[in-house]
């Protein structure tokens, strides 16, 4: 069983060289000299048990769910408190940019709203990015990890949030239609919400057709 944090290259050549007789040490020194990074090499070798017998042993791989749990939790977590704060920060300046005169008078708590969706964004954001780079580049240094149970649960309660919002952004925009309610303050704030959710699940849709290519 190969390794799900070894890259599968290295870690087939490691097995053929243990199975061929070469010791662990001038593995890895070959190996470094050829440039592949010292932490990759010293796991790849290290999958395999040093014990005397005819054809290398794989050790069992360590499987941490927590870990693999905590990051995909809070990469999804502050995506959806981004999209929330962005679409708050919209409706806002839609709000101000086309006030309605039956609300006149709350403007303080419009700006207050303003500055708690931006600094929820501020906050937000930026850890979603910094989580995003990370899990591409394990998922680049070993294509395993694509198959994430707990990676694809959660893309797919996002899409089903994401999705949610999309139907009931379509649901509000008929049943202002049929009920002549329509004016551009209502369109904007539609397009707003449409646009967010929009985006996230055509987003993660294609990564996950992404996978089922590489498969």
């Amino acid at each position: 069983m190969i390794l799900s944090n070894v890259n599968e290259v290295l870690h087939q050549f490691v097995r053929e060289a243990l199975a061929s007789g070469q010791s662990r040490e001038s593995l890895n020194d070959v190996l470094i000299e050829a440039n592949w990074p010292e932490d990759q090499v010293s796991k790849a070798i290290n999958s395999f048990a040093d014990i005397d017998f005819p054809i290398p042993i794989p050790k069992p791989a360590p499987y941490t769910p927590a870990k693999e749990a905590f990051i995909y939790l809070l990469l999804f977590t502050t995506l959806i408190i981004t999209a929330i704060s962005v679409g708050n920060l919209l409706f806002e300046y839609i709000n101000k940019g086309f006030p309605d005169l039956a609300r006149s008078g709350i403007s303080h708590r419009s700006d207050s709203s303003i500055r708690m969706s931006l600094a929820l964004t501020v906050i937000s954001f930026p850890i979603y990015i910094f989580f995003t780079y990370y899990i591409n580049r394990r998922i680049k240094s070993d294509r395993s990890n694509r198959n994430s149970k707990i990676r694809k649960w959660l893309t797919y309660i996002t899409l089903f949030i994401a999705a949610g919002f999309v139907i009931g952004d379509l649901t509000t925009i008929v049943y202002k239609f049929l009920g002549g309610e329509m004016t551009l303050r209502f369109i904007l704030k539609f397009l707003s919400v449409g646009g967010i959710a929009g985006t996230i699940f055509s987003y993660y849709i294609w990564d996950l057709n992404k996978d089922e290519v590489d498969e």
